[in-house]
């Protein structure tokens, strides 16, 4: 017995600085990501939308944030059940250690913990694009409060918590294929379905204001991203990390060049907005299935969401629901294809020996997982999201007035603009009267 013990604490993980500080880089690359995403939305909008949608995704960081260490984390990766988890030393963050590793790794509960509040901090943030230009900035931080709760945490701990029932029936969600983009996705969809189209959709124009800003946020969003993915194998002890990254890079390369070729194909033109949604599409589509493929497999599954998003962000316009800025075309329908697509693609040698139907799983096992995963949290986000959207609208009201929305929401609901024209040169106070005047010199 005791030799057993010996043998035991030798085996013990200990404290890795190397892998501690590979996580903490991490950490803040996801948190980019949030600010990448404001730039990204921000370009989409018009002029008169651009400040309501930075401060919408700005603002979770401050809400989710708070709400993560106060109980978040807790419910989330606590162990209880399957559905939700508890932890009382983890409320508050009050009675952890310095030094106490999250079980089975040679990681700090701390640098766990504040990684995966990046990822809480940027889920309910993807949700802002569907409803962009018509919701109360008050009602919205209200509902990312409720959301984290009501929502993302029973999800990730589904998915991700050592007792979740997701994850113990093996569905494969790498870096939240099902936990967030899913998850943002059909919650994008619950809301817009409650709060109706945008004043003048389908009829007046809503073209991006600043397309560089977009492919500035896609940048940003492209770069976090690697820490999003690559992080989330904890470490790199094995390789898998490293499989991740070399997967993100290819599949969003893939799927960019997959979207730019169905948008020449369909609509005659290589557009910039396209270069970036594919990048997006890619990334989504690789977050789940990245460790579990091979590059040849990400170069598959990157070509077939570029294709697969682009057409379906058109479907708004076909059933008549009002998503802004493709939300539910690029995060819900990429999610499904990035998690469905490893129960083809899976090699059985990244993160596990489960095997998708191109690599000898004829009996579809882990496909039939992948749907499990797919259609409960599709179903759970879409359903519960509209009930929260439902009772706020009834309760403090979820959209501004008409006149507010047509006036600018940027101006409605923060007293400012994002850009001043006033000085800007030019008009009949500047150019033309000193033209005039100048020419009245010459003459005389």
């Amino acid at each position: 017995m005791a030799s057993a013990a010996i043998t035991l604490a030798a085996e013990a993980p200990k404290l890795s600085s190397a892998n501690t500080g590979f996580m903490l880089i991490c950490s803040a690359l996801v948190l980019l990501m949030t600010p990448g995403l404001a730039f990204f939305y921000g370009g989409m909008v018009r002029v008169k939308s651009t400040l309501n949608m930075l401060m919408m995704s700005f603002i979770s960081i401050g809400i989710v944030t708070i709400l993560w260490v106060l109980y978040g984390f807790s419910l989330a990766f606590g162990s209880s059940n399957g559905f939700i988890g508890y932890d009382s030393h983890w409320l508050g963050m009050s009675d952890v250690g310095l030094t106490d590793l999250w079980p089975g790794y040679t990681i700090p509960i701390f640098v766990f913990m504040v990684f995966q509040m990046m990822f809480a901090v940027i889920t309910p943030a993807l949700i802002s694009g569907a409803i962009a230009d018509r919701v109360k900035f008050s009602a919205w931080c209200l509902f990312v409060a409720l959301w984290l709760t009501v929502v993302y945490v029973p999800v990730a701990h589904w998915v991700w918590g050592a007792d979740g029932w997701a994850f113990k029936l093996g569905v494969i969600d790498f870096a939240g294929g099902t936990a967030v983009h899913i998850n943002a996705g059909a919650g994008a969809l619950g809301v817009i379905l409650v709060i109706g189209k945008r004043v003048g959709f389908k009829r007046d124009p809503m073209r991006p204001h600043s397309l560089p800003l977009v492919m500035l946020g896609a940048g940003l969003l492209w770069f976090g991203w690697f820490g999003f993915n690559a992080g989330s194998w904890l470490g790199n002890d094995d390789g898998v990390g490293a499989l991740m990254f070399v997967n993100t890079q290819v599949a969003t390369a893939a799927a960019m060049l997959a979207w730019l070729a169905y948008e020449k194909i369909r609509h005659g033109a290589f557009t910039t907005l396209g270069a970036a949604s594919g990048a997006v599409a890619g990334l989504v589509a690789i977050t789940p299935s990245g460790g579990a493929i091979s590059p040849l497999g990400a170069i598959a599954v990157g070509a077939i969401a570029g294709v697969g998003c682009a057409a379906a962000v058109g479907l708004k316009y076909k059933f008549g629901f009002d998503d802004s800025l493709d939300v539910v075309g690029v995060h819900m329908v990429g999610g499904i294809l990035g998690s469905l697509l490893i129960g083809f693609f899976a090699t059985g040698k990244g993160q596990s020996a489960a095997t998708g139907v191109f690599y000898g799983d004829h009996s579809f096992t882990q496909l039939w997982k992948q749907f499990a995963g797919v259609g409960a949290v599709l179903g759970y986000s879409l359903v519960a999201s509209a009930v929260l959207a439902f009772l706020l609208d009834k309760t403090i009201g979820m959209r501004v007035t008409e006149d507010e929305e047509i006036s600018g929401i940027d101006q409605a609901e923060h007293a400012e603009t994002a850009y001043d024209f006033s000085g800007a040169g030019g008009g009949l106070s500047g150019g033309t009267l000193t033209a005039a005047t100048e020419t009245k010199k010459v003459d005389a």
